[in-house]
Order: C-alpha cells, then sequence, then structure tokens
C-alpha cells in the first residue's frame, strides 16, 4: 500500500534523490522490510543479492563456491555503486556489504543507511530455514555466526540510522523504519 501522506510527501522530499539502503546480518529481515517499506514510499525495491543472482545465473552460494567469497565482494561492490548512481529507491544489500569502505563512503554520498539489527537468538532462528548461506556452512554455524555479529556490529554501528528488527509482522518494522527515518532527517511527524 502506498503512503501518501503530507508526511511521506515530506520525507520523500528530504530524502531527495537518496536511496534507502538497508545493512544488516543475514537473516536481519533486509528482503522482508524492505518490501514494505519501499511500498509503502511508493519507491522501487531492489535486493543486491538478487540482482546478482540473476546478472551471474546463478545463486550466492554458488558464485561462492566457484569464484570465492573475495570475487562476490567485488561483484557487489559494483553492483551496489551502480544501484545508487540510478537515483531514489529502496536497496536491500548482502550482510557484508556496508563491512567495504568504499561503499560506505558511497552509500554515505548518495543514500541513507539504515541498520536493520537483531539479536543473535533471532538472527540464528531465521537463518537456520534456509540452507543458502555460504558463511554458515561450518562445523559451527552458531559460532560462525556469533564471529559475524562480534566483527560487524560495530562497522553496521557507523549507519545513519538503526531500526531494531525482531519478530512480527514486516510491515510493522517497516513502519517503524519510516518513523526512525523521518526522525533522522527532521521531517515532522503527520497529524
Amino acid at each position: 500500500m502506498s503512503l501518501n501522506s503530507q508526511p511521506a510527501a515530506a520525507l520523500l522530499a528530504a530524502l531527495g534523490g537518496c536511496c534507502i539502503v538497508l545493512i544488516g546480518m543475514m537473516g536481519s529481515g533486509k528482503t522482508s522490510v524492505g518490501r514494505p517499506l519501499a511500498g509503502r514510499l511508493g519507491l522501487d525495491f531492489i535486493d543486491a543479492d538478487a540482482e546478482i543472482e540473476a546478472a551471474h545465473r546463478m545463486t550466492i552460494p554458488e558464485i561462492f563456491a566457484q569464484h570465492g567469497e573475495t570475487y562476490f565482494r567485488d561483484v557487489e561492490r559494483r553492483m551496489l555503486a551502480r544501484l545508487l548512481a540510478e537515483g531514489r529507491k529502496v536497496v536491500a544489500t548482502a550482510g557484508g556489504a556496508f563491512m567495504n569502505a568504499e561503499t560506505r563512503a558511497r552509500i554515505a554520498e548518495k543514500g541513507v543507511s539504515i541498520w536493520l539489527k537483531a539479536d543473535f537468538d533471532g538472527l540464528i532462528r531465521r537463518v537456520r530455514r534456509r540452507a543458502n548461506r555460504p558463511l554458515l556452512q561450518t562445523r559451527d554455524p552458531e559460532g560462525a555466526l556469533r564471529k559475524l555479529i562480534d566483527d560487524r556490529y560495530p562497522i553496521y554501528a557507523l549507519a545513519d540510522v538503526t531500526v531494531v528488527s525482531h519478530d512480527g509482522p514486516h510491515e510493522m518494522v517497516a513502519a517503524e523504519t519510516i518513523r526512525a527515518l523521518m526522525s533522522y532527517l527532521n521531517v515532522p511527524p503527520g497529524p
């Protein structure tokens, strides 16, 4: 549902041509929250992982297996640069995208970064539902996830906005994201 209210128009005006860039760990809800967020704002939604898979005609695990993580991160960096240059939209990044300093700088220039922050228990519960997480294909997926959290959360904390990603309707987290974005951009709430 599109949000055509006066506050939404003010939010889009304050956003200008910038993208809304969702960052966070795998399983934090970037795609699940990004779709309703984009819909409420009348913006296009792009999942960077899906774009990479379509361009390569391979899944992310296949890309990792055939070319390695370094190759994937380079493709991801170039893909995000292109997406950010195309104008205003909601972009869901891969979990490691924001770790790249060049990508962070580009996001700061062309977008507003929103960290969907989830706790370990929520993440492990969500990622266990899907077996396509290359970085968790280890003997100790829980340990691997804890290490990723330890490494990434200090960098994710550099995001412009932080929203807690909790279990519950994705629409609710999208609404919380809009409120946080309005606060960050100094857009007054509606009547």
